[in-house]
């Protein structure tokens, strides 16, 4: 009898709330920890990314006018379904880093010394990427009376700032941590009503690809949550240059891939956000509603007092 053949399974993008194939055909083979092939991934063109733009801005308005606590309920939702599949997370975190459970080390921010660094276990990631979901989920109800405010004005009116999403947001993932960086970028984007395009890590991307299967059972509105797996350097150029691309989110670019992030925003006018040396286990810094506050609009009202 002859030996059977393991199905290798070959990870879809998450386009719109289904799984489509690549419309190039390519496909990327992920290597496992003992050499074989782990899995397929789509390898991303330029047309996917613009139907992933055109999901994300048809899926926006209804996004923004849900409650603030629908919002919140959703991304907390999300954590529900990430716990419940914690030990497979666990697993690709450890296979593509080669870390397994072994520990790896994360400094401190950009400019600050940390002797030791940070403990980031496989296990550690993904709890600190649930956490980070419930987090933002709690942020959606309440970061805009930390962002907004009644402006003290002489005469018979009321003055509001009230921040508003500003629409569709592109987000590149960091290579590592694969999948609390790439949570980390869209849970302050999404709280506040924006939609997303994310291009998951290019060293691990099964954490991103299988993110895709929490959002499909999340609630999420199909369009909210747009995710591509693919090359950096080919896919860059398209996040930094399409139109309807209204800001950016990125960590882990190098310093040529951040030039070219900026000088296609010149063009288009967009906003772009790029994290440099974070340590992504530091709550006090990437739970502040300032992570927020670049992917919102702000909207002044006047009003009558009545007086």
């Amino acid at each position: 009898m002859s030996e059977r053949l393991e199905v290798t399974k070959t990870y879809k993008l998450f386009i719109g709330g289904a799984f489509p194939r690549t419309e190039s055909g390519r496909s990327i083979a992920i290597s496992g920890r003992d050499g074989g092939v782990a899995a397929h991934i789509c390898h991303a063109s330029r047309k996917d990314l613009r139907d992933a733009v055109e999901a994300a801005r048809k899926a926006q308005p209804g996004w923004a006018n849900a409650t603030a606590y629908n919002r919140g309920q959703v991304l907390y939702r999300m954590a529900e379904m990430l716990e419940g599949k914690r030990g497979e997370f666990v697993a690709l975190v450890g296979e593509g880093t080669g870390a397994g459970t072994k520990a790896r080390r994360h400094g401190g921010t950009k400019g600050k010394k940390k002797a030791a660094g940070t403990v980031l276990t496989p296990e550690k990631e993904v709890e600190a990427a649930i956490d980070r979901l419930v987090c933002f989920g709690g942020w959606a109800d309440k970061y805009s009376q930390v962002l907004g405010c009644n402006n003290p004005v002489a005469g018979p009116y009321y003055n509001f700032t009230v921040p508003e999403p500003t629409g569709v947001v592109g987000v590149v993932a960091p290579d590592e941590p694969s999948l609390l960086g790439l949570i980390s970028l869209i849970a302050p984007v999404l709280c506040s009503g924006n939609t997303v395009v994310a291009l998951a890590s290019g060293a691990n991307p099964l954490p991103g690809a299988v993110l895709g299967e929490v959002c499909a059972t999340s609630d999420v509105p199909g369009g909210v949550i747009n995710l591509l797996t693919g090359v950096r350097e080919e896919l860059v150029p398209h996040f930094s240059s399409h139109r309807d691309i209204d800001a950016l989110h990125a960590a882990g670019l190098t310093a040529e891939q951040a030039k070219v992030f900026r000088e296609g925003a010149a063009d288009n006018v967009k906003r772009v956000t790029v994290r440099d040396g974070v340590n992504w286990l530091d709550d006090q810094a990437c739970n502040s509603p300032w992570w927020i506050e670049p992917f919102v609009e702000m909207k002044t009202i006047w009003h009558p007092s009545g007086v």
